[in-house]
Order: C-alpha cells, then structure tokens, then sequence
C-alpha cells in the first residue's frame, strides 16, 4: 500500500493547528495531497418572544458558523510548509457526517482523538464513529501532539480482518520505523499469527520482535499503553473493533479504551 491522498478533519478547537501539522508533515514525507475538511451545523432555532428576537439568534448562529470554518481554514493553511498538493472541502453539514462521504477519496484519514461530548470544538468529528463508517485507515491524532516520526511502532494484534488491514495500512509508516514491536495482548495472551505478521513486515524491510503480554480482561489497553510507554514508541497500530445496534456504535472495551486514553497516535482499520 502506498498513500497518495490524506484527509485532515479541522475545527476551530486548541488541539487543530498540532493535528494538521501532523497532517501536512505525513503529505510531505509520502509525497501525497493533502486535503482539509470541515463541517458545522447549524443548531436548531430555540425559543424565542418573537420573530425579529428569531432572527437575530438565527443571524447570530449563522455568523458563529462562518466564523468557526474559516477559523479552520486560516489553521489548516497556516499549517501547509512546503511544496504540497492541498485542498480545501467544508461544508453545513455534520461533522462525522461530511467527513466520512469524503473519505472515498483518501487514503488516510486523520482525525483528533477528542469528541465533542469530551469537551472538544463543536466541529470535532467523532473519532469512533468516523474509524467505524468511513471505511479507511483512520490516524487518530491525541491533544497535545503536532508531530509523529512513527520511529517506534506497537502493532497490537489480535488475529482478525481489523488488525490485518490495520498492518497492512501501515506498511507505508513501518518501512520508515527504526523498530516495529508486535504485541498479542490478553488474559492468555498467545500468539495466534503474530510471528507470521512479523515476518510480513520483516520483508518490508522492518526490524520487528514478537511479545506477550499478559493482561486481564479490563486492563488489555492499559497494559498495551504501558508496553508502548516501556518502549517509547510513538505510533500504535491496531484493529478497532465495534458493531451497530439501533444506529450507533457499540465498541468494543480495548478500541473504546485506546480511543478515549491513548496519548499517542494510533492508526485503526474497521
């Protein structure tokens, strides 16, 4: 796999301007276009005494949202260094929403791991709903972060469709690793494939090593953290795993960890 388009989801939150220099340096170090996108609704009307006190809220909501998209504009053209391809979508729309319907056209998604129920932008797309229904690889990026070597990469694997895209995903990020560390994590942790998976990217020109972690049910994130933390790594690589029940997403403990704590970045396939 190679990447020739990444998408960045913006917002006019204090955690933006990191993820899209992220964004822009990954476009830079693969050659490929970059391409921001941005999304707000506007809420609906609330009560009011009469239509000219409508209006003005109307007036003052819609300005709001002006405001907010061209605030993620400003940060994610202040972010572009160099001789890239970008591009610029936005739209009034959800974020999670118009995100992942233009996503058919990137390789890469790159999205914040903050959510608006978490006290994020408004703008912010939901990271898990985006990894569930865009049907990309998603790069989630935590607060705090405005750069990723991806020098030292933790591979969770758990033998499934999920992880295996997942390596595969990263192919183009472990060809450039000083060192990839496959990890089976879990209660009775076995191997179940991993060696094989460490073969695979061995042949991609990886130097890759093999471990066991023993973890009880609740704490397998924790202590796939913890590892990653041992190692200094910075870039975590992972299935994420979820289904649907009555039109939202179920996740399962280790995804729904990983995405609420992670203070690393972490590429995820569905």
């Amino acid at each position: 796999m190679s990447i020739a388009s990444i998408m960045v989801s913006l917002d006019a939150g204090a955690a933006a301007a990191g993820r899209a220099r992220v964004a822009a340096d990954l476009a830079t170090r693969f050659e490929a276009a970059l391409t921001g996108i941005a999304a707000r609704k506007l809420p609906g009307p609330g009560p009011a005494p009469d239509l000219v006190a409508a209006q003005a809220s109307y007036d003052q909501e819609r300005a709001r949202l002006v405001g907010d998209l061209a605030r993620a504009k400003d940060i994610f053209e202040e972010s572009i260094v160099g001789d890239i391809r970008t591009g610029w979508r936005q739209a009034e729309a959800g974020a999670e929403e118009f995100l992942v319907r233009q996503a058919r056209g990137a390789d890469l998604v790159v999205v914040g791991r903050e959510t608006r129920r978490e006290g994020g932008d408004e703008m912010a797309a939901d990271p898990g709903l985006v990894l569930m229904e865009a049907g990309r690889p998603v790069l989630v990026v935590p607060p705090g972060l405005d750069s990723l070597r991806a020098a030292r990469i933790v591979v969770a694997w758990k033998d499934g469709p999920e992880a295996r895209r997942a390596v595969s995903a990263a192919l183009p990020f472990v060809r450039g690793a000083d060192q990839v560390y496959v990890v089976s994590a879990g209660s009775e942790a076995r191997f179940e494939g991993a060696e094989e998976v460490s073969d695979l990217l061995a042949r991609h020109g990886a130097h890759v090593t093999t471990h066991l972690v023993n973890a009880p049910p609740g704490n397998i994130a924790d202590e796939i953290l913890r590892f990653a933390k041992r190692q200094d790594a910075d870039l975590i690589v992972m299935g994420g795993y979820g289904h649907s029940r009555l039109r939202e997403w179920l996740f399962g403990g280790v995804t729904r960890d990983i995405l609420r704590d992670s203070p690393l970045c972490c590429l995820m396939c569905h």
